[in-house]
This record gives C-alpha cells, sequence and structure tokens, in this order.
C-alpha cells in the first residue's frame, strides 16, 4: 500500500530537510515515493507560491486561505491521488494542518469556516502518518534570521505572538491525533531528527 506521509511544524523547523532525507532514505530501500511540497508542484502551485512569497503583495487572511486552499485543490487531484493509486509513496511538505493553524490559530479566522475549505480542498484526503517538527523558538527562528524563499518572507517576519500561536496550534492537533501524529524533537542535528522519524515508520515498510 502506498502510504501519504505529511510535515508540519513552524518555520525554521526543518521539514524540508527532513523530507529530503526521508525521501532519500526510502529510494535507497527501492521504495517508489515522490517529494511534494505546498504550496507548489503544479503549475499553478508553484505560480501562488511565488506570489504569496511576494513581500510587495499583501493580501487579507481570507484571500490567504483561499490562495493556499487553491494550490492544494490542484495538487490533491493531478499529483497526489494519482501517485498514491500507482503505488508511490507521497511526502508532503505541509498540508491541510498548516492552514488550520497559520490562517486558523494564527490570523484569527474561525475554525469552523478554515476546516470547511480544508474540506473541499483536500478532497477528504487525510495522512497516513504526519510529523510534527518542534522546537523552542528562540532555536527556529533564529534559523529563519537569513532565509529567502522565492522573494518574500510573508510568514518569518511575523510577530513572535504569531509564531507562538502557531506553535501551540500544532502541539493542539497533534495531541488530539495521535494516532497519526508524532512529535519530534527539532532541536539536534539533522541527522539525529532523522533518526527519530525513521524509527516511528520504519515497520511501515519491509526490512
Amino acid at each position: 500500500m502506498a502510504l501519504f506521509i505529511t510535515f508540519e511544524g513552524g518555520e525554521g523547523t526543518g521539514k524540508t530537510t527532513q523530507v529530503k532525507l526521508l525521501v532519500n532514505h526510502l529510494e535507497q530501500m527501492g521504495e517508489p515515493v515522490l517529494a511534494l511540497r505546498e504550496p507548489g508542484d503544479t503549475p499553478l502551485g508553484d505560480y501562488l507560491r511565488a506570489w504569496l512569497k511576494a513581500e510587495n503583495q499583501p493580501l487579507t487572511s481570507v484571500a490567504e486561505l483561499f490562495l493556499f486552499a487553491a494550490a492544494r485543490a490542484e495538487l490533491v487531484r493531478t499529483v497526489i491521488k494519482p501517485a498514491l493509486a500507482s503505488g508511490t509513496h507521497v511526502v508532503l511538505d505541509r498540508y491541510v494542518d498548516s492552514t488550520t493553524v497559520y490562517q486558523g490559530d494564527g490570523r484569527g479566522l474561525p475554525s469552523a469556516q478554515v476546516r470547511a475549505v480544508n474540506n473541499v480542498a483536500s478532497g477528504g484526503l487525510t495522512p497516513h502518518a504526519t510529523f510534527l517538527l518542534d522546537a523552542p523558538l528562540d532555536v527556529t527562528l533564529g534559523r529563519t534570521e537569513d532565509r529567502q524563499d522565492a522573494g518574500g518572507r510573508r510568514f518569518e517576519d511575523e510577530a513572535r505572538a504569531f509564531h507562538r500561536r502557531v506553535q501551540v496550534g500544532f502541539l493542539r492537533i497533534a495531541k488530539r491525533n495521535s494516532d497519526r501524529w508524532f512529535t519530534i524533537d527539532a532541536s539536534p542535528k539533522m541527522e539525529t531528527v532523522h533518526e527519530n522519524i525513521w524509527a516511528c515508520i520504519k515497520g511501515l515498510f519491509p526490512a
């Protein structure tokens, strides 16, 4: 069975690095696997990623919510579901839970509205496993000080209070969904973090 695995966490927690390490590990085992990110990996997603990251493009929280949802809807239907149906594992950097936390907890949009938009965009597709990378804000925000992504810092430069709401929101969801969520300390070196991630899911793959 093809697995759908997602990575979540605030800015600077190392999600992108850990996606790459897990995908490399699976490839070395001979497992078919696809690494993806949100928003991105479709023509629409790549366009919206660049637009959303542009510092000179302010927008309302509701518009931000729908842009992320549009990118997700396209990715789920044109890339993720076909890959899973073909027997290819999918490892995704951010999914619906990021929207729940960033636009809900972070921006303050009503949770019922965010949930409804997420349900439509995802088409009901739920990950088999989700890894929450978590570390003290002093660590994670320090990592983002000089980081640039597609020319902008839409979330990195938000106030510390915003990042704290995001962190608390992720931890809340992880606690409520402990059957598929694994909270991983993102403070150690990346190799150690990967080893801890692999220990959680290695049983899902052949020896």
